[in-house]
C-alpha cells in the first residue's frame, strides 16, 4: 500500500469548518445528480432497448460508470462521514485531531480498486482523466474523488441526454413524415401515379424505404445522429442530426406536389383541352386566310416572292387525340405532361400561323402603302393649284394605272410614286420662285 504524501500544515478549526461544509455540499449535489441519472428516462429506455453501433459500445461503458460512481460515492460518504464523526468530538479540537482532520480531508487517505477496464476503457469515456494507471488499486484524497467522480458523471450522463434527445426529437417526426407518406401514397394510386408507372410513384417508394431504414437505425443507434458537441461541454452546442430526415421530407414534398399537379389536371383536364381546341381551331383558321391570301398576292401582285403556307399542325391533333383518351380512361399522371406540352406548343401554332398571314400579305400592305401615299400627294396637289399640270397629270396617272393593275408591279409602281413625288416637290419649288419674283418686281 502506497504511503500517503504530506498534507502541508494542518487546518486550523474554521478552515477545517468550512471544507467540511464544502465537501458536505458537493455531497448532496453529487448524490442528487446520481439519483436523477438513475431516474432518467433516457437511462431506463436505453437498458430496455436493443442497442447497436455505437451506441450500444458507449452505452456499456457508461453503465460500467454509473455502477462505479456509486461505489465511489460510497466511499467519499464513508470518508466524509468519519471526518464529520471526528470533528463531532469536541467543540475545540486538538492539533493533534486537527492534524488527522487534515488528513482526512486533504490527504490521500481512500483507498480504492482501480476501475475496470469496461468502466474505462470503451469507447474512450475516461480519456485524459489523471491518475488512471494499471495499478489494482489507487489511493485517493476528497477533492481527487470528488473530481474523477464529476468528470466519469458528466460522460455517463452525455450518453444518457443524447440518446434521450435523439429519440425525443427524431422518432416522432419520422412517424409523422410516414403518415404524411401514406396518405400521399393513397392520394398518388388514385391518380394512376404508381411504380413503374411514373417516376413519382418510384420515388415514394424510395422514400418509404428510406424512413423505414432511418427509424430502425435511430431506435437502435441514437447516439450516430448527433451533430456537434457533447450537452455537457457548451449550451446549445449540439442537436440531433437531421440530414436524411430532412432530405426525404424534401423528396416528399416534391412528389406531393407533382401529384397535386396531377389532381389539378384531373379536375380541368376538360377545359384545357377545350382551350387547346379552340388555339388550334383558330391557328387553322388563320392559316386558310393565309392560304387565300396568297393566291389572291399571286394574282395581284407581280414579280413578288410569297411564302408557302404550311398545312394544319397533323403532329398536335395527334396528341390531342391521345389527351382526349387518356382522359377517357383516366390515365391522368399520362395526361398531365402531355396536357402540359399541348399547351404550350398550340400557342406557339398560332403564333406561327399569324407570323404566316402577316409574311404572305405584306406586298398587299405595301401596295396599300403606296396608295396612300400617291392619293396623299394627289390632294397636296390640288392645295396648291396644280391639279391641271400637264406633267403631274401624266406622272399621276402612270403611277394610278400600275398600282390598280393586275398583277401589280411593286417596284415599278414604287418609282412610279417617287416620280410623281419629285415632280410634285419641283412644281412646288419653281412656283415659290416665281412667287419671290413677282414680290421684288413690285417693290
Amino acid at each position: 500500500m502506497a504511503v500517503a504524501e504530506p498534507t502541508g500544515p494542518a487546518l486550523t478549526r474554521e478552515e477545517a469548518d468550512r471544507a467540511l461544509a464544502r465537501l458536505g455540499a458537493e455531497h448532496e449535489a453529487v448524490e442528487s445528480s446520481l439519483l436523477a441519472l438513475q431516474d432518467h428516462a433516457g437511462r431506463r429506455l436505453l437498458e430496455g432497448a436493443e442497442l447497436t453501433g455505437e451506441t450500444r459500445s458507449r452505452w456499456a461503458a457508461a453503465e460500467a460508470l454509473i455502477g462505479q460512481l456509486w461505489a465511489y460515492f460510497d466511499a467519499y460518504t464513508a470518508a466524509l462521514t468519519t471526518a464529520r464523526e471526528l470533528r463531532a468530538r469536541r467543540r475545540w479540537p486538538t492539533q493533534g485531531e486537527l492534524s488527522e482532520l487534515t488528513e482526512l480531508l486533504r490527504g490521500s487517505g481512500i483507498t480504492l480498486a482501480a476501475p475496470s477496464t469496461a468502466a474505462t476503457g470503451a469507447a474512450g469515456l475516461t480519456a485524459g482523466v489523471p491518475g488512471l494507471t494499471a495499478r489494482l488499486s489507487e489511493r485517493l484524497s476528497l477533492q481527487e474523488l470528488l473530481d474523477r467522480m464529476n468528470g466519469w458523471y458528466a460522460q455517463a450522463l452525455d450518453v444518457v441526454v443524447i440518446a434521450d434527445t435523439v429519440w425525443s426529437a427524431l422518432p416522432a417526426r419520422i412517424d409523422l413524415l410516414a403518415a404524411e407518406l401514406r396518405r400521399t401514397r393513397s392520394l398518388a394510386h388514385s391518380v394512376g401515379v404508381r411504380p413503374g408507372e411514373h417516376p413519382s410513384g418510384d420515388d415514394l417508394e424510395q422514400i418509404t424505404r428510406e424512413l423505414a431504414a432511418l427509424r430502425a437505425e435511430v431506435i437502435g443507434d441514437p447516439l450516430a445522429f448527433w451533430a456537434g458537441a457533447s450537452p455537457s461541454s457548451a449550451p446549445g452546442g449540439g442537436r440531433p442530426d437531421t440530414t436524411r430526415y430532412d432530405r426525404a421530407a424534401r423528396a416528399l414534398e416534391d412528389v406531393r406536389r407533382e401529384v397535386e399537379a396531377v389532381l389539378d389536371v384531373r379536375q380541368d383536364a376538360e377545359q384545357r383541352l377545350m382551350r387547346v381546341r379552340d388555339v388550334l381551331s383558330r391557328a387553322d383558321r388563320t392559316l386558310n386566310e393565309a392560304r387565300q391570301a396568297r393566291v389572291e398576292v399571286l394574282s395581284k401582285i407581280a414579280a413578288s416572292v410569297v411564302p408557302a403556307v404550311s398545312g394544319p399542325p397533323t403532329a398536335l391533333y395527334e396528341q390531342l387525340s391521345a389527351a382526349a383518351d387518356h382522359r377517357r380512361h383516366a390515365r391522368w399522371h399520362r395526361l398531365s405532361p402531355l396536357l402540359d406540352g399541348l399547351e404550350q406548343r398550340a400557342e406557339e401554332e398560332l403564333l406561327r400561323a399569324r407570323e404566316s398571314l402577316t409574311a404572305v400579305t405584306a406586298p398587299l400592305a405595301v401596295r396599300a402603302e403606296l396608295r396612300g401615299r400617291l392619293d396623299a400627294y394627289k390632294a397636296k396637289t390640288a392645295r396648291h393649284g396644280l391639279a391641271e399640270d400637264s406633267l403631274l397629270v401624266e406622272r399621276y396617272d402612270a403611277a394610278r394605272r400600275m398600282l390598280w393593275s393586275a398583277p401589280c408591279d411593286l417596284v415599278a409602281a414604287e418609282g412610279a410614286v417617287l416620280r410623281y413625288q419629285q415632280a410634285l416637290a419641283e412644281a412646288l419649288a419653281a412656283g415659290a420662285g416665281e412667287w419671290a419674283t413677282g414680290r421684288r418686281g413690285e417693290s
